[in-house]
């Protein structure tokens, strides 16, 4: 069924809303319509009654039909508006699950999508927008080692979809030929343009992008990000020194590479004080556990509340009644004793923890009396009358002289028999430096340029080290591996498909196994206290695979139909979950009716729903809110009955 169609009879489908919000066919309409609504204004603009308001006008600025020729403001390159056209274009491509490559893909909160980027962050945008806390990027440099070429569809049919019609022939020629030609400068920013704007929609309020580059494109690379982000966004330049020399040098050895540093909105990252300091110095591995505070008192670890040889008070010597009704004394006694133990905080101050969950009653071993002990939560944000810390440390240096690149090669080839099949991936050092400037250790970290897969390892090695409990969504395309390339030896040799994600997940898997074997011999020593033990990360990770959506074609006759694809059920209401952005794609969807109804909460997504019985519809609508896959419904009798209460999904 075509949406159309759908609406037509007087069912509401998603992402057709916006059809009611004003259109504007140019640019004197658009500047007619904010001054007429006094939305000049930000403030009026920022509180409309419609939320759609400003995206509407947001999405016109930047998509309105612009001839190539004119200048705009910022940095000025051949394509640049067929590359904001790109931005605004809706994907013609969806996903399917991938099984046999995922691991532990019911209980993970980890992604990697495959796939050509553009797609992959188009399809995050539904759910993820405003909410990704830190995104990293190692994009092409555009140098003789890459062999890059402008990427993307781009001729002159697709121009004229993307409403650039006016071209000329020789503006065509123009960008034709800066687009075909390696290390084009134009081609690169035309590539890297709509990406990064895509970035900024998913970043949160209070998010941050990191990107490498070298010195071919990073003067360029600077411009355009001033120019996606605001230079009033700009935080840093890394200078990272990845080698000790370059004897081959025939004039400057270069021996650093830069990563610039932009933040979504600098001035709340600095409100909301994001930044961490380096606190190598101090013992980050005691500070564990977590409770239903982590988010504002941090993570903690336990110490005893009693101790012997401080000045003795009888004061502090009280009993405190535990949970099963005993009543505790210092140093485990049951009854009042002075043996000159005491409790280091007073009777108050005890009773203030008790109700605030800063005590914790903890099993003992009854050798002095009593069946508890009471330790106390010593929190890494607050102090123990949950007043905010003072953050120790230094702050984080813009200049990073260690690890240098030959460890990236080290952290990879350590997983893969001594064989490095990247040339000088990242140092998995370098990536947990940046992870480490954000005070914030349950984030969830974006890189769409996934490459040989070091962000996704650096999160999860971290997290090990750290008690972390950030997620990874990586995105990476299946660019084919030359045949002369040991990559390509090394997957028809474990069955699987030459291309650069299966090496990315290769990587992710070999890494998660090690992570859980060097903690389980590391928790297997002797001596070790519960406590003490660390935890297996998240080491799993969804994958889903990209494919061409499904699309009416009409044949000679004028009959109409839909494209088939090998899509499954389950991966039809995954396609659903990421459009509607309601639930986390990364959730288990309940299965209802089989192949037909799954549910997350009170979220009812339905898939085939011509094999639905009126019951069926009915319980759905009658306890949540109800979706209907588009592509397999048809306008059968007991749909119809239900077009008040569903939304259609396409």
């Amino acid at each position: 069924m075509s949406k159309e169609l759908f609406i037509k009879v007087g069912f509401t489908v998603m992402g057709t809303e916006t059809d009611k919000l004003p259109q504007f066919n140019s640019l004197r309409e658009l500047q007619d319509f904010i001054r007429a609504n006094n939305l000049d204004d930000p403030e009026t603009l920022e509180n409309h009654s419609n939320p759609l308001i400003k995206k509407i006008i947001v999405q016109t600025l930047l998509t309105l039909p612009v001839d190539e020729k004119v200048n705009g403001y910022g940095l000025n390159f051949v394509g640049r508006n067929f590359a904001r056209a790109k931005y605004a274009q809706k994907t013609e491509k969806e996903l399917r699950l991938n099984r046999s490559l995922s691991v532990a893909e019911t209980n993970t909160q980890n992604l990697v999508l495959k796939g050509d980027n553009l797609d992959s962050l188009k399809i995050l945008k539904s759910h993820y927008t405003g909410k990704i806390k830190c995104i990293y990027i190692d994009p092409p440099y555009n140098t003789t080692s890459d062999e890059f070429v402008y990427p993307d569809k781009f001729d002159k049919e697709e121009a004229e979809v993307l409403g650039l019609a006016n071209l000329s022939d020789d503006d065509f020629a123009r960008m034709d030929f800066s687009f075909k030609t390696k290390k084009s400068h134009n081609g690169w920013l035309a590539f890297m343009y709509p990406r990064l704007l895509l970035a900024r929609d998913l970043l949160s309020k209070e998010g941050v992008i990191f990107i490498s580059i070298d010195d071919n494109e990073q003067s360029n690379l600077k411009l355009l990000c001033d120019d996606v982000f605001g230079e009033e966004n700009f935080i840093s330049k890394f200078d990272w020194r990845k080698k000790t020399g370059a004897n081959d040098a025939k004039d400057i050895a270069v021996v650093t590479e830069s990563i610039l540093l932009y933040a979504k909105n600098k001035s709340y990252t600095i409100e909301k004080d994001i930044w961490a300091r380096d606190e190598s110095s101090i013992n980050q591995k005691r500070y564990r556990l977590s409770d239903e505070f982590v988010e504002e008192r941090g993570k903690y670890y336990l110490d005893t509340l009693d101790r012997g040889g401080l000045q003795y008070s009888d004061s502090m010597n009280f009993g405190i009644e535990a949970p099963d009704g005993g009543i505790i004394f210092p140093n485990g006694r049951s009854e009042f004793k002075n043996d000159g133990w005491i409790w280091k905080w007073g009777k108050d101050k005890v009773k203030w923890g008790i109700e605030n969950k800063f005590l914790e009653f903890v099993k003992s071993d009854k050798s002095k009396g009593s069946e508890y002990t009471i330790k106390y939560k010593v929190y890494k944000k607050v102090d123990n009358e949950g007043k905010p810390r003072e953050k120790s440390g230094r702050v984080f240096s813009n200049l990073i002289t260690e690890p240098i690149n030959q460890q990236g090669n080290d952290d990879f080839s350590s997983l893969f028999d001594g064989n490095t099949y990247f040339t000088n991936p990242k140092p998995l050092g370098l990536i947990q430096y940046f992870l480490r400037t954000i005070d914030n250790d349950s984030i969830k970290v974006l890189d769409f340029f996934a490459g040989s897969g070091t962000t996704g390892h650096a999160v999860m090695q971290l997290n090990a080290e750290d008690g972390g409990n950030r997620k990874f969504i990586l995105c990476q395309i299946d660019e084919p591996i030359k045949e002369d390339k040991p990559a390509y030896k090394f997957c028809v040799e474990n069955n699987l498909p030459p291309v650069i994600s299966s090496i990315t997940i290769e990587r992710l898997k070999r890494a998660g196994e090690k992570i859980a074997k060097d903690i389980g011999i590391e928790n297997s020593k002797t001596g070790l206290f519960d406590e003490d033990k660390k935890q297996v990360p998240d080491i799993g990770f969804k994958v889903f695979d990209s494919l061409e959506a499904p699309k009416l074609k009409v044949d000679d006759k004028g009959q109409i139909s839909i494209t088939e694809n090998e899509t499954d059920a389950l991966s039809r209401i995954y396609n659903m979950i990421f459009a509607v952005g309601l639930d986390e794609p990364t959730q288990v969807p309940e299965e209802v009716v089989k192949d037909c109804i799954y549910k997350i909460g009170n979220h009812y997504y339905i898939t085939n729903s011509e094999k639905i019985t009126s019951d069926d519809f009915s319980n759905a609508i009658k306890n949540g809110k109800v979706f209907i896959d588009g592509w397999t419904a048809s306008l059968n009798g007991t749909l119809q009955n239900y077009k008040e209460d569903v939304k259609i999904v396409f």
